[in-house]
């Protein structure tokens, strides 16, 4: 048996240490590592069903990442005239607070929405719990509610 780092190696290679106040030897246990992937099977007796699951590719929505960058540089009156040519329904809910254009609904929106804001260059403020666009000032959070300190307005009021 001889030292490496510390730990008792065996001549058949197990590691192994010495306990502190009784002078046992105990062996390491060693952490496993398998590189092949399990897959979850479903039981002999059930049947896999018929097309009626779609699958998660058709679920997501694609996004256009670099036309998602280019609208997030849009001015604020750029982004209120895309909304109004593009989204009407975002147009007729958008409030903008000092140069950011918010949006904010009622109730979680389906997927196809969100991926439709996000495509517009919106992101989600979890903690206001609404849709942000910063018109190309990008600034960090703060505590304070923008909407005390800034000018807000709704474009189609």
């Amino acid at each position: 048996m001889h030292f490496a780092h510390g730990i008792a190696v065996s001549q058949s290679g197990e590691a192994s240490s010495k306990r502190q106040g009784d002078g046992q030897r105990f062996k390491k246990k060693a952490m496993k590592t398998t590189h092949s992937r399990i897959e979850a099977s479903a039981p002999a007796n059930v049947r896999p069903s018929s097309g009626s699951k779609t699958s998660n590719s058709e679920q997501l929505h694609r996004i256009d990442f670099r036309l998602r960058f280019q609208h997030r540089g849009l001015s604020t009156a750029q982004v209120i005239d895309l909304l109004y040519h593009e989204t009407p329904r975002f147009w007729e809910l958008c409030q903008v607070v000092g140069k950011w254009v918010w949006i904010q609904f009622q109730q979680k929106q389906p997927r196809n929405v969100t991926a439709q804001l996000s495509q517009l260059g919106f992101h989600w403020n979890r903690r206001r719990q609404l849709w942000q666009h910063p018109c190309g000032q990008f600034r960090t959070g703060t505590w304070i509610d923008p909407r005390d300190k800034y000018p807000t307005f709704y474009p189609a009021d």
